[in-house]
């Protein structure tokens, strides 16, 4: 659970402060009033509002619901893969990580991942609407995306080191 603390005139201008760090939405959120604050006379003695908001820990389906929009979407592609959890609850992603692996993996990756961003997309927006909530979900195939963000680093220090010993601009492709 991610919880921050906020001040503000009020208390109402606090928990949207904080829900927009939070990017959440009052449901999503628990909201404890610390202080209501103080107005003072004439600006003196006055004190913020100050308010705990705690985003409320994702709904245990989300795993079970993810997974079988996973099978389906796969099942309706006709490839022969698998589908397996590999962590219910990743820190940095706030949602769980599904790993596929198989032998046509290579044509759910696609070229240069396309066809994986669009099966995260639609396996995102259908668990999204059928949970009622924002679903952070990861989906990686063989460790795909790992293995991409490694290339891409690689890629930017050299050519970070080539602009450094050439003094010129280089201009990459998106």
């Amino acid at each position: 659970m991610k919880t921050i603390e906020t001040t503000a005139k009020n208390p109402e201008e606090a928990i949207e402060i904080a829900l927009k760090e939070l990017d959440a939405e009052r449901g999503e959120v628990e909201i404890d009033v610390i202080s209501r604050g103080k107005a003072g006379i004439l600006g003196i003695g006055s004190e913020l509002a100050k308010v705990r908001v705690t985003l409320i820990d994702q709904p245990a389906d989300i795993v079970k619901v993810t997974s079988e929009i996973l099978d389906k979407l796969i099942a309706g592609m006709g490839v022969d893969v698998v589908v397996n959890l590999q962590q219910a609850h990743n820190e940095d992603l706030d949602g769980p990580v599904f790993e596929i692996e198989g032998d046509d993996s290579g044509l759910l990756i696609g070229r240069r991942g396309e066809t994986l961003r669009a099966l995260q997309f639609l396996v995102k927006f259908i668990a999204s609407r059928k949970l009622e909530s924002r679903a952070n979900i990861l989906v990686d195939v063989e460790g795909y995306q790992a293995r991409r963000y490694d290339s891409l680093a690689n890629l930017a220090h050299r050519v970070a080191q080539r602009v450094a010993s050439s003094g010129r601009s280089i201009t990459l492709e998106p």
